[in-house]
């Protein structure tokens, strides 16, 4: 099975309110991003944290350790609106690229929280990016 096929499988379960397998429910938000090439909605589950900082959440554009940014992260480059499907709601927010100094110090943060991307870091030669998402 490929990633998009195990992501329709996600987005799937968990729209239907269930067990998502081999996921963490309470950790992932379906992200809608405006695809940077055809201008159709893509979503994709992703991991979040919480950020204390705005109160919105934090997305880590790992790709489980992948050598290039997934696609979403491309799609927020270009078109920073999103749609953020959360088990109690949905609601539009700005998506917000964490870079420089503010970056270290979130990431440290995050692998302190989820310590497996540091893993993922470890295997891959290209800084994983941090996304703030905010309410719009």
């Amino acid at each position: 099975m490929d990633m998009a096929e195990i992501n329709q499988r996600v987005i799937e379960q968990y729209r239907a309110g269930g067990e998502v397998t081999g996921m963490h429910r309470d950790r992932l938000v379906l992200l809608t991003t405006t695809g940077r090439v055809t201008g159709e909605p893509r979503t994709t589950p992703v991991f979040f944290l919480p950020d204390e900082e705005s109160g919105g959440i934090l997305v880590v554009a790992s790709a489980n350790a992948a050598p290039d940014d997934p696609d979403w992260y491309l799609n927020i480059e270009a078109e920073p609106h999103v749609r953020v499907e959360a088990p109690e709601e949905t609601y539009e927010a700005t998506a917000e690229i964490i870079d420089g100094e503010e970056h270290d110090q979130v990431w440290s943060s995050v692998v302190d929280r989820a310590g497996f991307f540091a893993e993922h870091q470890a295997k891959i030669e290209r800084e994983i990016p941090v996304v703030r998402l905010v309410r719009a």
